[in-house]
């Protein structure tokens, strides 16, 4: 079931358990419960503190991860391999005793819960975003015995996902009830379940020389290069990694072949905890002003100061704005080639965009789908040619240019998509099942606006310092006027702007000594 080098890996991260585990299983004679069997079977093998035990469960093939006499709530239904791997590893830790790395504050909230959850978190081994949700909701389950969740893999319960409608994951349900889809961290299911943070956390923090606002590839190069400075640094973001987190390959980065988003948010935070940065997470922005300090207001109330600002608070996915869109969105509506494109195995979708995302996405999908039909409004694909040559090989694919999409159709569920033929006029109608959108991104600068100069399109002005129109307010990376939005780029523009707010402060100390001594 496992390779020698994963058997090696894993092998080490057993020896950390701090306490006995009993793998209860519940299996039947189909493909998969056999090689679950094999699967626990192996891992009791690896250590002499986890024993394994036959019983029946809600779900065959499943298995549950527990402490000796004790009910963890933590249940993997199918095979936790793929990108779930490291879900099973972090359950058999945590379960055992190994405390989970996350903030008090976060802890206390958790335990705070007093009514029963059933979390059930549907997942595909080839989702990206679905380990953080599942090892989110499995550390909720560890901490507070009136928590449970179960990874529920898709491919080895096809009738449940056709009997509750999933056709994105991951998706939650909760209780019976459905929850909720996408990724979430710990901090955004907390949200979500109304256990907010009223912002009291916040309440005696000082003024930061730098503090940076969003924690994409941009603001964590921000922070590094202020917190090399020596200088007090914080860090406060919605989504650690921002779009990032949505990437599945990156092959772009210099020195870096090849990687996956996850991992190069992973790596970007792990890079930010190794200095003395405060890192403030699942916090939105709501308002920007310049007074003493230039002061940067939260959703929850709670006020934050710095000497500088750095903006950085990247883009989100551009949606068409077409009726059925948002009422579809998980029905048929996604935005994640490489998250949901296996839940369309074998069923007709449509792509809505001739950029190199929305061409790449249709050569992602046509090995997994039955056929793809890619859109494009004007009259030509704007991919590089490459991608273009590429896709027009594929049998399985039709692009049509000059359609303007009218309305993604349905009922419970996508049915098809009606466009307009922009050169004829004449409107069209296509059956479908799915239908990915990929028109570009939008930077997240709403709350900005009468705040700092920016373009037509929502992008923040800057200079060759980085800096803005308002003193001491710097931004870097995919939210501002940057001729191009790719990693490398924005990193480099956070470095930038970094380096201008620590000019910007020596400078203004300067002056001020010398208004002091005039």
């Amino acid at each position: 079931m496992l390779d020698n080098q994963i058997k090696a890996q894993l092998q080490q991260y057993l020896t950390m358990l701090e306490g006995d585990l009993v793998l209860k299983v519940s299996v039947g004679e189909d493909k998969t419960s056999k090689e679950m069997l094999e699967l626990v079977t192996e891992l009791e093998k690896m250590s002499p503190r986890i024993t394994m035990e036959q019983t029946q469960l809600e779900r065959t093939p499943s298995f549950s991860v527990n402490k000796v006499g004790e009910d963890s709530g933590v249940v993997f239904a199918g095979l936790p391999l793929g990108h779930e791997f490291t879900s099973l590893v972090l359950a058999l830790l945590q379960v055992s005793g190994r405390a989970p790395k996350v903030d008090d504050a976060v802890i206390k909230r958790i335990k705070a819960i007093k009514q029963p959850m059933k979390f059930e978190t549907y997942v595909s081994l080839t989702c990206h975003n679905c380990p953080d949700v599942v090892q989110a909701l499995n550390i909720m389950a560890v901490l507070n015995p009136n928590i449970s969740n179960t990874m529920v893999e898709g491919g080895a319960f096809q009738d449940e996902i056709k009997e509750r409608d999933i056709m994105a994951v991951p998706t939650v349900f909760l209780n019976g009830e459905n929850f909720g889809g996408g990724r979430m961290e710990l901090e955004d299911i907390l949200t979500k379940l109304g256990e907010v943070s009223d912002g009291s956390e916040f309440a005696d923090i000082e003024p930061y020389d730098v503090l940076v606002v969003g924690g994409g590839p941009a603001g964590s190069a921000a922070a590094i290069y202020s917190a090399r400075k020596g200088i007090r640094t914080g860090i406060v973001a919605e989504r650690f990694g921002g779009q990032v987190n949505d990437t599945l390959s990156i092959e772009n980065i210099v020195g870096i072949k090849a990687t996956e988003g996850p991992a190069f948010v992973s790596s970007l935070e792990a890079h930010v905890l190794d200095y003395d940065i405060d890192v403030m997470k699942s916090q939105r922005a709501t308002k920007i002003e310049k007074k003493d300090f230039v002061e940067v207001t939260l959703e929850n109330g709670a006020v934050l100061k710095g000497k500088t600002v750095i903006l950085s608070t990247g883009a989100r996915y551009r949606q068409l704005g077409v009726p059925g869109e948002q009422e579809f969105k998980n029905k048929g509506v996604a935005y994640c080639p490489h998250c949901d494109g296996p839940i369309f195995k074998g069923k007709d979708v449509a792509v809505i965009g001739g950029g190199n995302s929305g061409v790449e996405a249709a050569i992602d999908l046509a090995g997994v789908v039955k056929h793809v039909t890619l859109i494009q409004r004007s009259g030509e694909l704007k991919a590089d040619k490459v991608l273009q040559e590429r896709v027009n090989s594929l049998k399985n694919v039709t692009v049509i240019t000059n359609a303007l999409t009218q309305e993604i159709t349905g009922d419970t569920k996508v049915n098809g998509l009606t466009y307009v033929d922009r050169v004829t006029g004449e409107e069209k109608h296509i059956a479908l099942e799915g239908v990915f959108i990929q028109i570009g991104l939008l930077p997240n600068t709403e709350f900005l606006h009468g705040a700092v100069n920016m373009t037509e399109h929502g992008e923040i002005i800057v200079d060759k310092h980085g800096a803005t129109n308002l003193p001491g307010v710097f931004a870097a990376g995919d939210c501002t006027d940057t001729a191009y939005k790719q990693i490398v780029i924005s990193m480099g523009s956070g470095a930038t702007a970094a380096l201008g707010a620590f000019d910007y402060m020596i400078r203004n100390t300067i002056e001020q000594r010398e208004m002091v001594n005039a």
